[in-house]
């Protein structure tokens, strides 16, 4: 088995741990169902998943900034394959300063946006604000990573590639 196989392997048993609390239904007509989700236990910690999840991830990140674009694409492929463990997979730690900035935008590209664009859009936005709010150039690490990132405009909005680029800052 190589090692596309035996992440693909463990992402299946992630995401099937995952399922029951991604497929859960929530009530937006019940008043505050915001601020239950923001404030309720995060997804991998109430699937007792968490360090299964940010070591796998770990080596994920480190497998698609350093791979070759068949690499990249198939993960991407994984994610996309695998969406309650692509909805769930999260740093519990974020790095600071550019690490930090990186690691969720590889994250990011990974997820290649996912089932929506728009919310990708409002990740990418959050992303960035927290950045440079923390005073972090955020231009290298937008760059590098639109050259690991898809080029396909899957939703019509632009790649990953394109959202990538068109959020960084002016020269």
């Amino acid at each position: 088995m190589n090692a596309l196989d035996v992440w693909e392997s463990r992402i299946m048993a992630l995401d099937a741990k995952l399922r029951p609390l991604a497929q859960r239904p929530v009530d937006v007509t019940r008043a505050g169902w915001v601020e239950r989700l923001r404030s309720g236990v995060p997804p991998l910690d109430e699937a007792d998943a968490r360090f299964e999840a940010e070591k796998l991830l770990g080596e994920l990140s480190a497998a698609y900034a350093q791979g070759t674009e068949e690499t990249r694409n198939a993960l991407r492929r994984m994610f996309a394959g695998n969406r309650s463990f692509a909805w769930a997979v999260s740093w519990a730690e974020r790095a600071a300063g550019a690490p930090g900035l990186r690691q969720r935008l590889i994250l990011f590209s990974m997820q290649d946006q996912g089932q929506d664009s728009r919310d990708a859009l409002l990740t990418l936005e959050e992303i960035c604000r927290e950045a440079a709010t923390a005073g972090v150039d955020i231009q290298p690490a937008l760059r590098e990573v639109a050259d690991l990132s898809s080029g396909v405009n899957k939703y019509g909005m632009g790649s990953t590639r394109d959202l990538l680029l068109k959020h960084c800052p002016a020269r």
